[in-house]
């Protein structure tokens, strides 16, 4: 009978165990809020949602149609339950800016008032408010944008919630100067806003120290964008900033597609991937989804550390109090840009699931 010899030179170690797979964030999905076109922020274990409601009867684009307002949502969980607060302001208490009423300035021409991005100022807590009403824009040519100040991160917001911090503020703004979709992006304690400019093109522009103003730094017609809307961003694991918005703008569109670009810093420059061949569609490489899970993609949400993209799922009405929200995440796979013609392009940001 034939041995083997087995010489033992050391002393025995444990055998490594197999590497477990990564597990991938799931997508999120939230019905029965009436909260369109919002954020949410999370503030050590709380979430916060906010949203534009229709549920009093707001419908764009029709002449003195209602103000519904923005509400906020606290839960303790992303996937809920959400449980109404309040209202961050009302339609009846006054404009400061142009002495009507909120009702006057989101309802008298139709045009509403959108896009509630709530955040914690760096410097010394206090919570903002930043909203767009497109027909400040429309009647005077003034900028669209104004940001409150407000008593905590569940309002109330404005100048009609008096001490300590409510206020009303309408922007100086030098290169986001129009009437578009937006979203606050915050670098350490610098705050950018991130805007669509009424060309249907994007824009960035660095806030002041107090993140009430543009300072007028910053750079237009990012990435060469045309015919795109609602602006998101979050710095990725590797430092890159990556951009997402709406491919192409659409209002209430479902089945919109998200495209995206990418840059060293959040005032850019921006790339997004571009396409070669003749007749080659432009949007091809730059879309992670051509359908965004059936919905609309409006800004980008970092929660638990995970960046998800905020997604309406429009019902395709000029009334969305029943739209649902889709948080889908957002799953990077560098390198960004396409490589040289004929070769395979591995990477980019990974395809939505949808689930």
């Amino acid at each position: 009978m034939t041995t083997l010899a087995v010489v033992y030179g050391g002393p025995r170690t444990a055998p490594r165990p197999a590497a477990q797979p990564t597990v991938l964030a799931t997508g999120v999905n939230l019905y029965g809020l009436d909260a369109h076109d919002g954020t949410i922020v999370q503030d050590g274990a709380v979430f916060y949602l906010y949203g534009t409601r229709y549920g009093c009867g707001f419908t764009w684009r029709q002449p003195n149609t209602p103000f519904c307002g923005f509400g906020v949502w606290t839960a303790s969980a992303v996937t809920g339950p959400w449980t109404f607060q309040r209202l961050l302001f009302t339609a009846a208490s006054q404009n400061p800016w142009n002495g009507q009423s909120w009702q006057y300035t989101c309802g008298s021409d139709g045009a509403g008032c959108f896009n509630p991005r709530m955040v914690k100022r760096a410097s010394d807590g206090v919570w903002m408010l930043w909203f767009n009403a497109p027909g400040d824009y429309n009647r005077t040519g003034a900028n669209a944008y104004y940001v409150m100040g407000c008593n905590s991160p569940t309002g109330p917001c404005g100048a009609a919630a008096g001490a300590p911090y409510g206020s009303t503020h309408k922007p100086a703004m030098h290169i986001c100067y129009g009437n578009g979709d937006h979203s606050i992006v915050v670098d350490g304690t610098t705050g950018y806003i991130m805007c669509t400019r009424v060309n249907q093109t994007i824009a960035i522009e660095r806030l002041d120290r107090w993140w009430a103003n543009g300072d007028g730094t910053g750079a237009a017609n990012v990435a060469g964008l045309t015919q795109v809307e609602s602006p998101g961003a979050w710095r990725a694991a590797d430092g890159k900033w990556i951009l997402t918005y709406s491919d192409i703008n659409c209002g209430y569109c479902a089945a919109n597609a998200t495209g995206y670009a990418v840059a060293d810093t959040p005032r850019g420059p921006f790339t997004a991937p571009g396409n070669v061949g003749v007749s080659a569609p432009e949007r091809a490489r730059r879309d992670i989804s051509a359908s965004s899970c059936g919905g609309q993609p409006r800004t980008v949400v970092t929660l638990n550390g995970q960046p998800y993209q905020w997604i309406d799922l429009w019902v395709g009405t000029t009334n969305e109090t029943i739209a649902g929200i889709h948080l889908e995440p957002l799953i990077t796979n560098p390198p960004y840009l396409p490589p040289a013609n004929g070769r395979v392009q591995p990477g980019g940001i990974l395809p939505f699931t949808c689930v």
